[in-house]
């Protein structure tokens, strides 16, 4: 990241960085669920495949449902927009992980009101956003409606969740977030400077908030 490079117009890669190494933003969305880890247990939901459930939980997961959009998953075990009621079974889960998801649904807060619902009592949503962040180009190119602050995810939360069982934390710096637009992997940058925090530049929001 030198100034040659942040004077360029064209990324390092169209791929938020996966091409290169670990992507930013994943940087901060896996220490998140790391320091999280004992809530990943029971009956888990995560979106598109299972690896988060798998990697923090381990063995303390007994069942893990995956959610998607439409049937072009092969995993997939629920189909459905999270903003429709009936998409997920009520106090159904232990732990919801989702990550990286809810910039691409519409109606927020049907969305969160649907996840709290389908927490049992007790149950925690691990939930991570994009704040500073390059777009989808392809996949979710038109579906890409927001980008989140902290302020906004916790009065978003506020709804259905009650506001003193909700966690957030905020992630990134000038540093960083200029990393990020220009997709550089952190293994091009190194941690160090990833890890100081800067609110004025946030990368990715989360939070944890419990039934």
């Amino acid at each position: 990241m030198n100034f040659g490079r942040i004077r360029s117009t064209k990324p390092l890669s169209r791929n938020w960085g996966y091409d290169r190494g670990t992507p930013i933003d994943r940087h901060y969305i896996e220490a998140f669920l790391s320091r999280h880890g004992a809530d990943v247990k029971g009956h888990v939901l995560e979106v598109q495949d299972d690896s988060y459930a798998r990697r923090f939980g381990g063995d303390c997961v007994t069942q893990v449902d995956i959610l998607s959009l439409d049937d072009s998953n092969p995993r997939a075990t629920i189909i459905g927009d999270l903003a429709d009621r009936d998409t997920l079974p009520a106090q159904h889960f232990d732990c919801i992980i989702l990550t990286q998801t809810l910039h691409l649904v519409f109606d927020l807060g049907a969305a969160l009101s649907n996840l709290h619902r389908a927490l049992r009592p007790g149950g925690v949503l691990l939930i991570t956003a994009p704040g500073i962040t390059p777009l989808d180009r392809s996949q979710f190119v038109d579906s890409w409606y927001w980008s989140l602050t902290a302020p906004a995810l916790r009065r978003l939360l506020s709804g259905p969740f009650d506001r003193a069982k909700v966690e957030l934390e905020t992630h990134g710096n000038l540093f960083a977030a200029t990393a990020f637009l220009h997709a550089a992997a952190v293994e091009e940058v190194g941690e160090r400077r990833l890890d100081r925090f800067d609110r004025r530049y946030p990368v990715t929001v989360a939070a944890r908030a419990v039934a």
